[in-house]
């Protein structure tokens, strides 16, 4: 076999596949939905990318994934209409040797009072003291908190963006917590460890919910509870940790608050005080000798 039979080809043909959907004025959560594969494709395809085309304005487009791309059903993109209506490009790319279909998307609407929101901007206030968590509030911006407070301003209307867990109590560190951003009915952020923004920043796009937990030897020693409020009146307190909390409605955050406790069992058991010896009982006073009785001289 020759030489130039045995060199690998520098271009490989990929079938590419592009097309415009068009949506309204509001804010959309775009998600694959999930499908059958025979068998992982080193190149990592099929996925999709969502852009904004040419001479577009009014729309923003974040996806949860630092590169872009929505390779499978934990992939989401969050979508903001701020025109009329207008449009967004979608670009499917495929291994043409592969025999898995091209992959379909879902847009989830996300509340209506998303819908109606105006993109303002906003200049971040980093806290004079790290606290253990910081939120993006809508036109706020960063606001800090420790964990058993409220962050967010509850009955405000203003909703919360994303935020970051990093406890630095209790002998606790980032690697220890880990928690979500709701992001539609059902579907969520990735995992994001402590210490990472989960959500955005500065881009009025809201968040759901959240779920949070502990991992590892920080989950068998303490407790994790949560509670939030939303911007439609509504309040909902996780049941256990991992849980999601989130409105019925699936109206955005507005505040939380997450409590972090050590188990009674992991508790360090108190220190024995030594035993107090026991108290010797009083010895009885001797008797008085018996006196005789009058008249008569004892002997």
């Amino acid at each position: 076999m020759s030489e130039s039979a045995q060199a690998p080809k520098p271009l490989t043909e990929l079938k590419v596949t592009a097309h415009l959907m068009r949506l309204e004025q509001g804010l959309f959560c775009i998600v694959q939905t999930p499908g059958v594969r025979h068998e992982p494709d080193p190149t990592g395809l099929p996925g999709v990318r969502l852009s904004i085309p040419p001479q577009t304005d009014g729309v923003s487009i974040v996806g949860l994934r630092p590169d872009g791309w929505l390779s499978g059903p934990i992939d989401a993109a969050i979508v903001q209409i701020t025109a009329p209506a207008a449009s967004i490009l979608v670009t499917i790319y495929q291994n043409t040797a592969s025999q898995d279909p091209a992959p379909r998307l879902q847009v989830l609407r996300l509340g209506e009072e998303a819908a109606t929101a105006q993109r303002t901007p906003v200049t971040p206030v980093v806290p004079k003291t790290l606290p253990e968590i910081v939120a993006h509030q809508q036109v706020k911006g960063d606001v800090g908190a420790v964990l058993g407070e409220w962050i967010g301003d509850r009955g405000s209307k203003r909703w919360i963006e994303g935020f970051m867990i990093l406890p630095n109590t209790l002998g606790l560190t980032a690697a220890d917590i880990e928690y979500q951003a709701v992001l539609g009915r059902g579907w969520l952020s990735p995992w994001s460890e402590g210490g990472t923004l989960c959500g955005s920043r500065g881009m009025a796009l809201p968040i759901l919910g959240l779920r949070v937990r502990l991992k590892g030897d920080a989950a068998r020693k303490f407790d994790i509870a949560y509670e939030a409020t939303f911007i439609d009146g509504t309040a909902a307190t996780a049941k256990a940790a991992g849980d999601s909390c989130e409105s019925t409605s699936l109206s955005p955050l507005e505040a939380f608050k997450v409590t972090i406790t050590e188990r009674q069992s992991a508790a360090k058991p108190a220190a024995k005080m030594p035993a107090k010896p026991a108290p010797q009982a009083a010895k009885a006073p001797p008797k008085p000798a018996a006196k005789a009785p009058p008249g008569r001289r004892a002997r």
